[in-house]
């Protein structure tokens, strides 16, 4: 039996944790939510600490957590009430590069054991790319245990001076999906009215508006559909620093694409989608390939970070920044009705092998366990 379960042996009372999150993004956030259900269920205390419209989006306390709201911020007020809720903490569990900062400079001179999910990686260069190995490194030195999504996040744990790093389990929960469109071959007539796609392939991403994402090889390719009839459409949803740059584009080129910004619906688009795509010069374990995969849409994504390691052989692999690999990969798949149903059943049997919940959770408590082992008998 756990030492976090409500019932654990020898007389210890229930762990409390806290669990700290910066900005979040949509995997993390999820996993915090996610983590924070399960642990409540197993008797945990848990406080999530995460700015307010964090806590709006995501309901850490609609799943038996108390939230704190604290800023994503290194000020002395921030770190301040960050301190106060770790105060009494047997353990923190810090989410993300800058989330792991904060945290570690909340805890100075205290022995609580800090625990670090490496989520992803910053992408910067120049005199910021060197400021974040700083970062890097101070975090990896300062955390009991780094847990990092892919192996090339452990790895890169390591290089940073990390004293123990390991690979964790990061489930992602499957996303409810409408009888409606149980049948992967369906399509989904209002929603391929909306966008302007009735009648014509349906190409989707989902993803910030920024450098490392791709678009801009995206866009390069599309070029070389608008040759195909019926023509497909591209539609990327999000939102972003290049929205400008990229419609500018869009338009000037007469790209076959649409930027339909921020969605709440992007499982019903990407449902209707012949085709998902990932275009990013670097994923661990990108929420778009998951929900893709679970939906039985085939993808073709940029063969770089953990993507391999996440979809094995469940999706057509390209390199990064090669337009005409990516153009030749859609055209073939839109041309092969059986290879595109082939990958959607490698897709399911994919993620039927990706980790529950129930496992993830389970991992992180065994965790927590080693590194609490000395709590105190009452």
């Amino acid at each position: 039996m756990s030492l976090a379960s409500s019932h654990s042996p020898h007389g210890r009372p229930p762990l409390r944790t806290v669990q700290v999150l910066g900005g979040g993004s949509a995997g993390s956030s999820g996993h915090v939510r996610s983590l924070a259900s399960g642990l409540v269920a197993r008797g945990v205390s848990v406080t999530v600490c995460a700015p307010t419209e964090a806590e709006r989006t995501y309901g850490f306390s609609g799943v038996g957590a108390l939230h704190v709201p604290v800023p994503r911020s290194t000020d002395p007020a921030s770190l301040a009430a960050l301190r106060l809720a770790c105060g009494d903490a047997d353990l923190v569990h810090a989410h993300g590069l800058h989330a792991a900062l904060r945290a570690a400079l909340a805890l100075g001179g205290l022995r609580t054991p800090l625990v670090v999910t490496w989520h992803t990686r910053a992408h910067a260069e120049g005199a910021r790319a060197h400021l974040v190995r700083l970062l890097e490194r101070r975090v990896a030195r300062a955390a009991s245990v780094v847990l990092g999504t892919s192996s090339d996040l452990v790895d890169r744990a390591r290089r940073r001076g990390a004293r123990d790093a390991r690979l964790a389990a990061v489930s992602l929960p499957v996303p409810r999906t409408p009888a409606e469109h149980d049948d992967p071959e369906r399509r989904h007539p209002k929603i391929l009215a909306e966008l302007g796609a009735t009648g014509r392939p349906l190409l989707m991403t989902v993803g910030t508006l920024d450098r490392h994402r791709g678009y801009d090889v995206l866009l390069d390719a599309s070029r070389a559909w608008r040759r195909l009839d019926p023509l497909p459409l591209v539609v990327i949803a999000g939102e972003g620093p290049l929205r400008t740059v990229l419609q500018r584009r869009i338009e000037v080129e007469e790209l076959p694409v649409r930027l339909v910004g921020r969605r709440e619906d992007v499982a019903d688009l990407l449902a209707a989608a012949d085709i998902a795509l990932l275009t990013s010069s670097w994923e661990s374990r990108s929420v778009l390939a998951q929900e893709a995969l679970h939906a039985r849409v085939p993808l073709v994504a940029t063969d770089v970070g953990g993507t391999r390691e996440l979809v094995g052989d469940a999706a057509e692999l390209v390199p990064y920044g090669d337009a005409q690999a990516l153009a030749r990969s859609v055209v073939r798949l839109l041309d092969d009705p059986k290879r595109r149903r082939l990958l959607r059943d490698k897709g399911t049997r994919q993620a039927a092998g990706w980790p529950t919940e129930d496992e993830t959770v389970a991992q992180v408590l065994s965790v927590y366990d080693e590194l609490t082992q000395a709590r105190p008998i009452v």
